[in-house]
């Protein structure tokens, strides 16, 4: 069970339980998925095993619906959800980049806390790797991101502008059964493509530059995130110089990645491809990051990281490089780790 590590960690920290707020990290436990806008939505996993979730009283019933099993503490918005559940905790172990300071005054209240410390960790370390099932989702959310490419290729044409392209992509992949895609999309024509995280708009595609897609859907609560950099007739030779580079990276990069290997030195590898060609200053992020419930999660992919890969992670490679005048190539695939090796869950030609 996944909360036996939560148990672990209150054991090893001597605490009572764990309080966990995050909506995707309690559905990571529970199954149940709900945005509480601000109301309270918390799951208490206490050091006897013993779980708790307080959500507002009108998802009572999809709760019960779901496969929780543990006591659920409904509340009206009238009423205070913490003082329906009369506890003392001594310790409390609380994801610290989530919670409040005003949550944190009210546990302290009702539960009479006298010390806290963090599980965050815990959860990262948890979700970092994927069982069987998540990866199936992954995969399939990968399968459509491919779809998504190749809508958006197949809709290029001289004078079409890029929110053209977006809306058309989004529109599109719905036939396929995509409710929501995992981050806005991003499609950016030539020199437009020379800012990383640019945004979509007027600007029309011309003939012979490259168009950047940047782009994932949701497929199960799971996500994908690729990029490719497509020609459109014949970029300059500069262009295609750049694009020829950043390839080598992330081929180089993904071709080192098992497990055992530290994760700087993935990153190392793409970087120094990209230093010795003399555009180190134009790779201003990091190779990539984690891929689950969220598009960006544990881990970072960087130079600065130095855990080591291990099977079940999916990982993000996304070498790019940024040259304002002339263009902006980036090329990304999601990449699982496996027992011997890595297989890439994305697949359009690249």
């Amino acid at each position: 069970m996944k909360s036996e590590q939560i148990i672990n960690e209150l054991k090893k920290q001597q605490a009572d339980a764990a309080w966990i707020t995050t909506p995707l990290n309690i559905f990571y436990f529970t199954g149940y998925l709900s945005d509480p806008h601000e109301r309270l939505l918390a799951l208490l996993i206490k050091e006897n095993g013993k779980q708790v979730l307080f959500c507002p009283q009108l998802g009572v019933e999809e709760v019960k619906a779901s496969p929780f099993e543990g006591e659920i503490i409904g509340y009206f918005d009238t009423e205070n959800a913490l003082d329906k559940y009369p506890q003392t905790f001594e310790k409390l172990l609380i994801e610290a980049a989530h919670l409040t300071v005003q949550r944190q005054r009210e546990l302290i209240e009702a539960f009479h806390v006298q010390s806290f410390g963090d599980i965050d960790q815990t959860i990262k370390d948890l979700r970092n790797v994927k069982s069987e099932s998540e990866i199936n989702k992954i995969k399939k959310a990968c399968e459509l991101a491919d779809k998504c490419i190749e809508i958006g290729v197949d809709f290029l044409q001289e004078g079409v502008t890029e929110r053209q392209v977006v809306n058309h992509i989004e529109n599109a992949i719905k036939d396929y059964g995509v409710n929501e895609m995992s981050f806005d999309t991003m499609v950016l024509f030539g020199d437009h493509a020379a800012s990383p995280h640019g945004t979509p708009g007027d600007r029309k595609l011309q003939k012979d530059e490259y168009v950047l897609f940047d782009l994932g859907v949701i497929y199960d609560n799971y996500c994908s995130d690729m990029t490719r950099t497509v020609q459109f007739g014949t970029p300059s030779e500069a262009a295609q110089n750049i694009y020829n580079i950043v390839l080598k990276a992330e081929q180089e990069a993904i071709a080192a990645i098992k497990p055992g290997v530290t994760i700087k030195e993935v990153d190392d590898i793409a970087r120094n491809i990209i230093i010795d060609a003399g555009y180190g200053e134009y790779f201003p992020h990091r190779l990539g990051h984690g891929l689950g419930l969220e598009e960006h999660e544990y881990q970072d992919i960087s130079s600065s990281n130095t855990n080591k890969f291990v099977p079940g992670m999916v990982v993000t490679v996304e070498p790019g490089i940024y040259v304002p005048g002339i263009a902006g190539v980036r090329i990304e695939d999601d990449i699982l780790v496996t027992e011997d090796g890595n297989t890439s869950l994305t697949g359009y030609e690249k």
